[in-house]
């Protein structure tokens, strides 16, 4: 047998094996180490297709999934994809519910999955996708097919500049025109997907080039330390938390990621600093604990907006300034504000720090614990935190014991979703009115457990990314919450849940309307344009495509019907005719609520 087929052979026994997955380069070093001569010379002479390396340098760097639909300029990848068996290809319906699907991988797991599409209109339905993933901070690999290099430049069937289109929703976006360079492309791509603040990268892969061979071979993927703030800027900092008597913190998107949330944590449980959270940063810290002031992010004003006002001190976590403008919190620009990320700050006339922290964030923050535990003197005054802490969870419980029929209110159906769901259990948000209402109603206990699109904010998202979700965490249940709007946008795949047997549930609040923009549209001019539209028979479609399908008829059974329906294998709908009257009457009541306590 020859070295080659001895490695070949070795790597098969080895996937085998169960207990431990040795990887290509890893076997690789091994048989150098036995005999490097003779190894070296036969890969040297041993060619194999760009397509095959492309899927082997993916194992390399152990992606698990890619989610996508295949085309004729990707058939050569394809191919060799389903010869993997470390990954798994799912086929779905639509090319931007694969870009959905690995988006929310990339949110939970940290590491990125792959989304693939053919050339031209397979690639310009993934866009969407991936441009919400690019703003929110999820890795991604995004691998679309391409004509032949020998008619990209000249008009041709279905030929476009991908790569130019994708630049400004992606860190990274390339063509791959040597199979040879294949190795080092992958391991760049997969390492800026990963590196602070993640995103999508293209790679672009021409269809003679996939079919062309390459004598290359995987390149081992090294991690790097991620950098850390200074010493002196972080006694800086130190100071002036210690010197202020009403610091608040605003955690972002970057504090559910990386171990900061266990070292905001117990930074918090020693200084009782009150912690604000944005829409992506729930859970951060446990919404029971006392520092916890629930979220902020709405246009409105709200109860903890006055915390907010009364500080003399923000400090700001993995803030993304996509999020919720510093205008809204600091309209005047005069706030002093300690910037803590993995990045300097975003330039902005109302976001102008005295202090920068740059580089890893739970690092930063296990520096300032460090010295805490140093310090005995804490005297701040945090009074008005605790106010405002009250006054939310006063509104969150207002119609607990709520015994109307349908239309049932958000606060209702948000209030017994909380009781039903466990604290590791994943609820996500499409984007609609809904999403203001689990914005501000739906609290969490740990990170990556409500998933809200709010940098890049695109409907169609919740129903593909429980999909996902649910392949991530299958001993977790899984909810997801949509308008009859954003639903529909990605309807088809629900067939997709179906042949998995995702275990989901997916609840629609139906209005029959674009409402959120009726409530926008109401709230600035009185009165909406032309929004309304109709909907399917719900448990028709549902049957039609193998769900279960049920429909709330009265807020007093709303908990234990939900709670049915979580229970049950396979994909469910809840339908829910939800009472958007309650928007204007939030408005109405946030735009009431006072600056001072």
């Amino acid at each position: 047998m020859s070295l080659l087929a001895s490695l070949a052979q070795n790597i098969n026994c080895r996937r085998d094996s169960g207990y431990y997955k040795k990887t290509y380069n890893e076997v690789y070093i091994e048989m150098l180490a036995i005999n490097q001569t003779a190894v070296v010379q036969q890969l040297e002479d041993t060619h194999m297709k760009a397509s095959d390396l492309f899927v082997k340098c993916l194992e390399q760097e152990g992606i698990e999934y890619i989610f996508g639909v295949p085309g004729e300029e990707n058939a050569d990848f394809a191919m060799s994809l389903q010869e993997s068996t470390q990954i798994k290809f799912i086929l779905t319906r639509h090319e931007q519910g694969a870009a959905f699907m690995a988006e929310v991988y990339g949110r939970l797991t940290g590491n990125p999955a792959g989304c693939l599409a053919t050339l031209g209109p397979g690639a310009t339905n993934l866009i969407t996708g991936v441009a919400d993933s690019n703003m929110d901070r999820a890795p991604m690999l995004v691998i679309t097919g391409q004509g032949s290099t020998t008619r990209l430049h000249k008009e041709s069937h279905q030929i476009m500049d991908v790569v130019a289109m994708f630049r400004p929703v992606t860190k990274w976006a390339t063509t791959i025109l040597n199979a040879e360079t294949i190795p080092e492309i992958v391991r760049k791509a997969v390492r800026v997907t990963r590196t602070e603040k993640p995103g999508a990268v293209l790679l672009e892969l021409p269809e003679d080039i996939a079919k062309s061979e390459a004598s290359s071979i995987p390149m081992i993927p090294r991690r790097f330390r991620r950098s850390v703030a200074e010493d002196k800027i972080v006694d800086q900092a130190f100071d002036m938390i210690m010197r202020s008597r009403h610091p608040v913190i605003i955690a972002g998107n970057g504090c559910i990621r990386k171990r900061a949330s266990k070292q905001l944590r117990k930074f918090c449980g020693t200084t009782g600093i009150g912690v604000i959270n944005t829409f992506m940063a729930k859970g951060a810290v446990d919404m029971d604990a006392d520092y916890c002031l629930y979220t902020i992010g709405l246009s409105s004003r709200d109860h903890v907006s006055r915390a907010i006002d009364e500080a003399d001190l923000i400090i700001t976590l993995g803030f993304d300034m996509v999020e919720y403008h510093p205008r809204l919190w600091n309209p005047d620009g005069n706030k002093s504000i300690i910037h803590a990320d993995f990045l300097a700050a975003e330039i902005d006339a109302h976001y102008h720090p005295e202090v920068e922290l740059v580089g890893d964030l739970a690092h930063t923050l296990w520096m300032l614990n460090q010295r805490l535990e140093a310090s005995t003197q804490i005297q701040f005054d945090l009074d008005h935190q605790r106010q405002s802490r009250k006054r939310m969870a006063a509104d969150f419980a207002e119609y607990r014991n709520d015994q109307t029929n349908e239309p049932i209110r958000p606060q209702k159906v948000l209030w017994d979703t909380r009781q039903v769901m466990d604290p590791k259990d994943i609820l996500l948000s499409d984007v609609g009115a809904h999403k203001m209402w689990i914005a501000r109603y739906y609290q969490c206990h740990e990170p990556n457990t409500c998933l809200i699109p709010n940098g890049f904010c695109s409907m169609g998202f919740a129903l593909p990314g429980a999909i996902a979700a649910s392949l991530v965490h299958p001993d977790r249940k899984v909810l997801a919450i949509a308008g009859d709007a954003g639903f529909l946008m990605n309807v088809q795949e629900m067939e997709t849940a179906t042949r998995l047997g995702s275990n989901i549930v997916v609840m629609v609040w139906e209005d029959h309307a674009y409402g959120l923009i009726a409530w926008k549209q109401e709230t600035e001019f009185g009165r909406h344009t032309d929004l309304e539209f109709g909907n399917p028979d719900w448990l028709q479609l549902a049957s039609a495509f193998g769900w279960q399908g049920h429909r709330a008829s009265d807020s007093a059974g709303f908990s234990q019907l939900l709670t049915n329906a979580l229970a049950e294998k396979g994909p469910s709908l809840v339908v829910v005719p939800i009472d958007y009257r309650e928007n204007a009457l939030l408005t109405k009541a946030l735009g009431e609520i006072e600056c001072n306590i």
